[in-house]
């Protein structure tokens, strides 16, 4: 009789034996793996699983990398012969897909399409690179051999003298320099000793404007002195403009057209464009009509200060007539009403303002008249102008009435 305990007891030996037996396989199994080489080759690849996901490739990246390979290798190709092409054919056609290997080794037929887009695009680009070129001339520094005329004008009018040494006329410097400095420096000059007598003038006359030989003897030294500061000053002012002038008339490059040269001259000095196209006649009207209008804008300016100070004196007599025991100190005496004196100098400063819109508007209208007459002298025009009538006699044929003469008159105008 077997005992249960006994029964315990065995069946706790088989199940240890049997673990110890199952952990024996396991681990020669284990150690056979790493040993033969052809079992680690016939199992998977090592898949690390992280939060219950499965991990894989970027198929994107692995066709980016793809792509490149086969643009190197196509750019690769481009480069050879038709022969070496020709011989690599077999061997290349297992490499590409087959849109791309029937581009590659497809036989050249012209297409005209293509070849009219690359004219133009050709042509295109020729006119850019074209334009920067210009561009880049167009920026090159002062002195350079190309540099345009209306740039050499510009800088000889804040440079005097630079449009002589660009043309290389380095001799008239000494000329430009003594006349427009000793100019300058008279007209500094007789400014300097006007202006003392200016400041004496109005300390006199604002306290009497009754005549007196010291009074007269003042005003006329006064008026000596700034007719010498203003003849300086016209005098520099036109030597300075004539070697800018100069310079535009001995621009060194001679594909410059009249056309341009006509206008710049017409902008640097009133007159000189109707001169450089021979249009004598104008060239008096223009600068008699500038002179007419700056006459104008003195005598209406000195008539403004003359209203104004008058004005001023006779509104202060009005509002203090008390610090002025012997009436009003302007040079009518009181004579005149302030509103009257103000009316009178609203109005010169009202008609020099519209003369010197005048003037601005004379310059301007004769550098266009400069610019339209320099058009026109390289406008052909025939002399032949005429208008010939003679008879005409023709034949008409009518399908009704059948054939007839026609009579009429043939009018030819040439022009």
């Amino acid at each position: 009789m077997i005992r249960p305990s006994n029964i315990a007891q065995r069946m706790v030996r088989s199940g240890a034996a049997w673990l110890c037996l199952m952990v024996l396989l396991v681990l020669s199994g284990s150690a056979v793996a790493q040993v033969n080489p052809f079992g680690r080759q016939l199992r998977g690849g090592r898949h690390i699983v992280q939060g219950g996901m499965l991990t894989k490739p970027d198929s994107a990246a692995l066709r980016r990398a793809d792509s490149v390979r086969v643009a190197s290798l196509v750019a690769s190709l481009s480069k050879l012969s038709p022969d070496s092409l020709a011989a690599i054919k077999d061997s290349v056609m297992t490499m590409l897909p087959d849109t791309l290997h029937r581009k590659l080794f497809a036989p050249v037929t012209p297409d005209s399409l293509a070849i009219d887009s690359l004219a133009k695009d050709t042509i295109k680009l020729s006119e850019k690179q074209l334009q920067r070129q210009q561009k880049r001339e167009n920026r090159k520094p002062l002195l350079s051999d190309s540099m345009a005329m209306n740039r050499v004008c510009w800088a000889s009018l804040v440079l005097p003298g630079f449009g002589q040494i660009y043309n290389k006329q380095y001799w008239k410097l000494p000329i430009l320099y003594g006349t427009v400095g000793a100019s300058l420096g008279l007209c500094l000059w007789a400014n300097s000793e006007y202006k003392p007598l200016k400041r004496q003038f109005d300390a006199i006359t604002d306290q009497s404007l009754l005549r007196t030989p010291q009074l007269n003897s003042l005003q006329r030294e006064m008026i000596k002195y700034n007719t010498m500061k203003q003849v300086f000053m016209f005098s520099t002012i036109a030597s300075y403009l004539y070697f800018i002038g100069d310079t535009a008339m001995n621009y060194s490059t001679t594909e410059v057209s009249h056309i341009k040269r006509a206008t710049t001259l017409a902008m640097i000095c009133p007159g000189a464009g109707q001169i450089y196209n021979k249009s004598y006649w104008r060239a008096p009207i223009v600068l008699g009509g500038l002179a007419a209008t700056i006459y104008c804008i003195d005598w209406n300016n000195r008539g403004y200060q003359r209203f104004k100070k008058a004005y001023r004196l006779k509104a202060d007599y009005d509002a203090n007539p008390d610090l002025y025991p012997d009436g009003s100190l302007d040079e009518f005496s009181g004579r005149y009403s302030a509103s009257f004196l103000k009316n009178l100098r609203n109005s010169y400063r009202r008609n020099r303002d519209l003369c010197i819109i005048l003037t601005a508007g004379i310059y301007v209208l004769q550098i266009i008249d400069a610019h339209v007459d320099a058009h026109l002298r390289e406008y052909d025009i025939s002399r032949d102008l005429n208008l010939k009538v003679e008879p005409m006699v023709n034949y008409a044929f009518n399908p009704s009435t059948g054939g007839g003469a026609a009579v009429g008159m043939n009018f030819n105008f040439t022009f």
